[in-house]
């Protein structure tokens, strides 16, 4: 499967650096050029992607709201 077109505008190219593989879900760690972005997927999600620290990913960021506090 390919992607070709994606209706998201936050897109962030990197590289996978770090698994941290659970029982259900999995933190999976993305180095990019902005940054370390950090995802939570299921497991499962992380084996039938076949994601291995150095893989080449696409992150994709959609959010309806973004909260900040100020300490």
């Amino acid at each position: 499967m390919s992607i070709t077109a994606v209706n998201v505008r936050n897109q962030f190219h990197g590289k996978v650096k770090e698994i941290v593989r659970g029982s259900v879900v999995s933190e999976v760690d993305i180095e990019t050029p902005a940054g370390i972005i950090t995802s939570v997927i299921t497991t499962r999600s992380v084996d039938d992607l076949g994601l291995v620290v150095g893989k080449e990913v696409v992150a994709l960021i959609k959010s309806t709201e973004v909260s900040v506090a100020v300490f």
